[in-house]
């Protein structure tokens, strides 16, 4: 019980300091503060929790009682000030706010003298430990740094409390400790002291932290570190010079060579312009001339064990810095806005760009990138690192900035004035030489770019917006000329002989004459181009291809877009070579994972284990290789040396094999056994890379394939209306296909869900659509009755689903568009002979021939309703159905006839839940004629009711789905029927139902019997016969003994026991009486009989009775006959008085609407009650015990509770039933 006792008193403590009476009330503080001293010393159940909140409560005293309460808090000795973290906090507090007092109380004391420093060291440790959790910094420790700086001794307390001392064991959370206190000691330095701690132990330490700290269960202290430099730099926006020192200090934490910090270092953003100036001229003289000494660089533990003497040289260290300089500088323009900063982006430009394709010769003013100078010289694969950095930086200025994209404040590209400055270096061949020579024939191709350029710049306006696109593309493999320049120059002429024949042709006035065959080649070799740069591993040249193209694609021909689809057939892409080769991405690994590799390639602990592993895994590949891939030459080739080897006896014994081989023997046999698996497993290795190679390959091939998509893509969506879409429905139903069997990896399934993306929503469900078909029109049938047969052949419904959609893409296309004249009157002739399927309204106009489509689909209805794995599915059927009516009207009979035909249940299910959802719609109403849409009507009601016949027999579940769907087909054409008043003869379906309703109330209940049961009372109602309503109550009368024993579990089941149950007040015997009156149905209250009910029912006059399934009448017939639910039979009037009630299923049938009341009071005589007779007195009596039992309990005495008891117990006894 002391545990509680001791936080109670602890809380109550904090409440009062909650409060704020603490503060206010003296005496309440030293009692409080007594307290907390006595709670200290528990420190097993409460810790350092007392000292804190003491330290806290005393934080917010005025100075007056501080020092009033400072000598029982603090002991006059400095070693119990420096035993705890709470007694030095409280030290540094009263220092703060009473140093006199203080100062009387210990004397002049010195925290960072000699003798105290490891005392200092060990609290700040413990508080360490004490922080752990909370992982922040202790405000002890902040007050200690406070005040060095105050007394002047930062440097003291910076080498030897906190390098020396806390670092000297490393313990992660003291290491933790040193690290927010640098970052929260930031702001507070000066520029010396910023030099002092940027320079030491701890920012090593730190940059080790970071190096390491690479598996994702690390803590990482990284994070933290940038909040902390952020918040620097905005506390010194005003100070350029301050928030420049403070990025390079971190810059220059290397861990040999490569900087801790990310290229993509987001707090370069708060840096102010003169600033971020001054960082980007840094880093460009870094690059030039790196100087290692002014680095604060260090080694892992892991780089330390190395005994490679490259790995520490001085060269690798400058490469690394180097690279990291390049991306760091790229990255800067990223975070950067053109407008404001677009010299600043112009100079990291133009330096990327002179450094990675030039070199200087003689430098001039001129061009300032020629005084730039090298120290050591720049590598070749430094340069192309910086090739790479600088195509890199044209992706980032042209996708950046949208409001104006890749331009400057002139309003030309970026690339255009890098265009400009090559050519001014190529001019100045004095002073600057390109690393490779052009020859004559680039040099020519070099100036009629520039020749094309002008030519496009004094066109109009409307010329220059239609070559925008060419120009760009122009200008990007101009630039490329200097990294590829024999391919590059290739496609320059190229690109300027289609500019020039693209601007110098007229526009056409209708997309349909694009597919002439008169069209000029220049778009075929656009095509090219743009295939070519897509196989490039370059999401500039992506993007740059799908700008091009969706300029171009208006003037595509036929053999133009069959060069791209060529790209994307399974069968010609794997077997012929292919002009376009497709580039390995893999050596051009985006910049930020090279820059991770290289610098965490020789840090993880792990990765020398990991190799080995790896190292393992392979030779035991290799002997699964060996064991499992050899074949019979190689058995015979190992025979053969066994043999010659004489290492295969025959029948002579092992003692002679022993004599006849000797050591040289051996040795032979040996060498020739190494050799021979020598050359086998340089065989298996030479097919592993094979297959290695084949892979890869198809990897690539399917990289480019997912590029290519985007033309299509563009085709889809800026030209719907071009016949050339036509064309692609079968390509890409062939990638969905072949994709959808082959999706194992995940290119594959990105190739699937962009093919079926454009497919789906670009192609069938766009708005736009072909609308000039010319001569394709009976391409166009054919077309779809291939697609209908192949969606039917399908093994997966998920294909046939594309293949159904494509079909009705082409009925779109069809009946969208009009015929010639010719063409109409021919249509008009067979349509009169034809008059089944002769078109109305807008179809007769179009090219949708019926007459050829029927045929087609009704095949196809046909295997949907007869095959046993049809891939067709009802929801394909319907979306036919419901765009082209006319087609469903046709396609109706075979529906109507699979509806009860001696097939499956399945199908004809199918069947009824395709006319129950056709049938409503009103496209398919108007098709219809009112003689022939009741004739239609009558059909299918007489199917209907031949499967109702069984209505109640289902065993299988197909079956059980039958019953449901025709039930629910005929709720649909009873609807109909009444709704638009149609003369349908009801009777026979009426007599099926009414012969199956015993059979249903009778049978077994399966699964699903409810939602049966339903679908047939809501069909007897549209016929005149009203739902009874007495299953409820038939279940609660069932005597117990007739009740499963199941019931009855599952009744007690989570109940009480009876003899725990509080007796009922109303009286037993009334539930009893209940069953001898000759009125008591289902579905009917139970008796009410206070006086003004009585009176009111006296005054009603009777209800009409009702029978079970039969349809409501004054009284019921003894044999009514079966009639039409528009007229219903009426039969004489019976006589009021004495009249006997039929009894139908052994009970005794009462209007669902009638009250009990009325029920009884029709069978008593009207001048009152008999006393002779007990039967009719009963209820009186009955009435008064329940108003009795319903009274109060608390009003009634237990004598007469169990009087009234007796009481019922004898009038239950002679309450028998009786026939009347």
């Amino acid at each position: 019980m002391v545990r509680p006792a001791l936080f109670a008193n602890l809380f109550g403590v904090l409440a009062l300091f909650q409060s704020g009476r603490l503060v206010k009330d003296s005496e309440v503080l030293m009692k409080s503060v007594k307290l907390l001293q006595v709670l200290g010393q528990h420190y097993n159940h409460l810790q350092e929790q007392p000292q804190k909140a003491l330290v806290d409560i005393l934080s917010e005293v005025p100075e007056a009682v501080l020092q009033e309460v400072l000598p029982k808090v603090l002991k006059a000795d400095l070693s119990s000030v420096l035993g705890s973290p709470e007694h030095l906090e409280l030290f540094l507090l009263a220092q703060q706010k009473v140093p006199e007092k203080l100062e009387k109380l210990l004397g002049p004391v010195n925290l960072f003298s000699d003798e105290n420093i490891p005392r200092l060291v060990t609290v700040l440790k413990m508080a360490a430990s004490s922080m752990k959790k909370e992982r922040k910094l202790p405000a002890m420790a902040l007050e200690l740094l406070r005040l060095a700086l105050q007394e002047d001794v930062f440097s003291r307390f910076w080498k030897e409390v906190v390098e020396q001392g806390l670092l000297k064991k490393q313990f992660w959370p003291v290491s933790y400790l040193c690290f927010r206190l640098l970052g929260t000691a930031l702001p507070l330095l000066s520029k010396e002291q910023l030099q002092l701690v940027m320079q030491g132990d701890l920012i090593r330490h730190y940059g080790e932290h970071v190096v390491t700290a690479k598996l994702p269960n690390q803590f990482k202290f990284a994070p933290e570190m940038n909040e902390y430099v952020e918040a620097f730099l905005k506390g010194c926006q005003d100070d350029p010079e301050r928030q420049l020192d403070m990025v390079v200090a971190f810059t220059s934490v290397t861990n040999q060579g490569l900087p801790i910090t990310p290229t993509y270092w987001r707090v370069v953003r708060f840096l102010s312009p003169p600033a971020l100036k001054g960082y980007v001229a840094w880093l460009r003289d870094m690059f030039l001339q790196p100087d290692l000494d002014s680095l604060v660089d260090f080694s892992t533990n892991n780089q330390k064990k190395a005994q490679d003497a490259s790995f520490h040289g001085p060269e690798r260290a400058v490469f690394r810095l180097r690279k990291w300089i390049i991306l760091r500088l790229v990255s800067v323009v990223d975070s950067l806005h053109v407008e404001k900063e677009e010299a600043l982006t112009e100079e990291v430009a133009r330096f990327c760009f002179f450094h990675s394709f030039f070199e200087t010769k003689k430098p001039t003013s001129q061009i300032p990138e020629t005084e730039q100078s090298f120290s050591p010289p720049l590598e070749s694969r430094t340069r192309e690192v910086v090739g790479n950095a600088f195509f890199s930086l044209l992706q980032t200025l042209s996708t950046q900035f949208r409001q104006a994209p890749e331009q400057t404040q002139d309003r030309r590209l970026w690339t255009h004035r890098l265009v400009q400055f090559a050519d001014m270096l190529l001019s100045h061949g004095r002073n600057v030489a390109p690393l490779t020579p052009f020859t004559t024939q680039q040099r020519q191709a070099w100036d009629r770019m520039l020749k094309t350029l002008k030519e496009v710049d004094a066109r109009s306006s409307e010329a220059k917006a239609k070559a925008a696109a060419f120009q760009h593309l122009l200008l990007l493999v101009g630039i490329h000329l200097f990294k590829s320049p024999a391919e590059s120059c290739d496609l320059l002429g190229d690109i300027q002989t289609c500019i020039k024949k693209s601007l110098g042709e007229k526009p056409r006035r209708t997309r349909s004459k694009a597919t002439s065959l008169q069209e000029p080649p220049w778009v075929e070799v656009l095509v090219e181009i743009l295939l070519a740069l897509l196989a490039q591993p370059s999401h500039l040249m992506r993007q740059v291809a799908r700008n091009v193209f969706g300029h171009v694609c208006s003037h595509l021909t036929p053999h133009a877009l069959q060069l791209i689809l060529d790209v994307l057939k399974p069968e010609g892409s794997q077997d012929e070579d292919d002009n376009v080769v497709v580039m390995d991405d893999s050596e051009q690994k985006p910049l930020e994972d090279e820059e991770d590799k290289s610098s965490d390639g020789e840090d993880n602990k792990g990765s020398k284990n990991s190799e080995s592993e790896e190292e393992s895994d392979e030779e035991e590949s290799d002997e699964e290789d060996l064991d499992g891939d050899v074949d019979q030459g190689f058995r015979e080739q190992l025979m053969a040396v066994l043999q010659a080897g004489k290492a295969l006896g025959g029948a002579d014994g092992e003692d002679d094999e022993e004599e006849e081989l000797g050591d040289e023997a051996m040795m032979a046999l040996d060498e020739n056994l190494a050799s021979l698996f020598a050359e086998q497993k340089l065989r298996i290795q030479a097919r592993r890379d094979e297959k290695n190679k084949l892979q890869k390959e198809k990897v690539l091939r399917r990289d480019f394939q997912i590029r290519v998509l985007d033309l299509i893509e563009v085709l889809v969506t800026k030209q719907p209306e071009n016949p050339l879409v036509l064309d692609l429905l079968e390509p890409l139903l062939l990638i969905i296909r072949r994709s959808m069997r082959t999706s194992s990896t995940k290119q594959e399934q990105d190739l699937l869900h962009k093919t079926a993306r454009i497919f789906t929503h670009h192609l069938c469900r766009s708005r736009h659509y072909c609308r000039d078909l010319g001569d394709r029109v009976e391409t166009l049938y054919t077309q779809l009755e291939q697609l209908v047969q192949q969606a039917c052949h399908q093994a997966d419904s998920s294909i046939s689903l594309y293949y159904f959609n494509a079909a009705l893409y082409l009925l779109r296309v069809l009946k969208g568009n009009t015929v010639d004249k010719s063409t109409r009157k021919a249509q008009k002739e067979k349509a009169n002979a034809d008059t089944s399927t002769q078109p109305q309204g807008t179809e007769a106009a179009s090219c949708l021939d019926l007459s050829l489509v029927t045929p087609v689909y009704s095949s196809a209805l046909s295997s949907f309703l007869t095959k046993r794995n049809s891939p067709l599915t009802v929801p394909m059927f319907l979306s036919l159905f419901t765009r082209h009516p006319m087609l469903c009207k046709s396609l109706l009979p075979i529906v109507v006839e699979h509806v009860a035909s001696p097939t499956r249940s399945r199908h004809q299910a199918q069947a009824c839940l395709l006319l129950q959802k056709t049938l409503p719609t009103r496209e398919l109403r108007l098709c219809f004629k009112n003689p022939e849409w009741e004739q239609l009507m009558g059909q299918i009601l007489a199917k209907v009711t031949e499967n109702l016949r069984t209505l109640g027999e289902a065993e299988t579940k197909s079956e059980q789905q039958k019953e449901l769907s025709s039930l629910e087909l005929l709720n649909t054409l009873l609807k109909n029927i009444h709704h638009e008043k149609l003369t349908v003869d009801l009777t026979a379906t009426l007599g099926v139902l009414q012969s199956q309703q015993q059979r249903l109330q009778q049978g077994e209940h399966p699964t699903g019997s409810s939602r049966l049961h339903d679908l047939y009372w809501q069909a007897m109602k549209v016929l005149g016969v009203q739902r009874p309503k007495s299953e409820k109550k038939d279940a609660k009368e069932v005597p117990k003994d007739m009740q499963s024993p199941v019931s009855l579990k599952r009744k007690k089941k989570g109940f009480l026991p009876e003899t725990k149950k509080r007796k009922k007040r109303k009286s037993e015997g009334a539930t009893q009486e209940e069953g001898a009156k000759p009125a008591a149905t289902d579905g009917t209250q139970p008796p009410s009989t206070g006086k003004k009910k009585r009176n009111k029912m006296k005054s009603k006059v009777p209800a009409q009775s009702q029978v079970n399934g039969t349809p409501p009448t004054k009284s019921p017939a003894p044999d009514p006959p079966a009639t039409s639910p528009d007229i219903p039979a009426k039969t004489p009037k019976p006589q009021k008085k004495n009249r006997k009630l039929s009894q139908v299923n052994g009970a005794t049938p009462v209007s669902p609407m009638e009250p009990a009341g009325k029920k009884h009071q029709k069978n008593l005589p009207k001048k009152g009650v008999s006393g002779k007779s007990p039967q009719s007195a009963l209820p009186r009596k009955k009435a008064r015990l329940s108003l009795a039992s319903r009274s109060p309990s608390l009003l009634q005495s237990g004598a007469k509770r169990k009087a009234q008891l007796r009481k019922v117990r004898k009038l239950s006894t002679p309450a028998l039933p009786h026939s009347p």
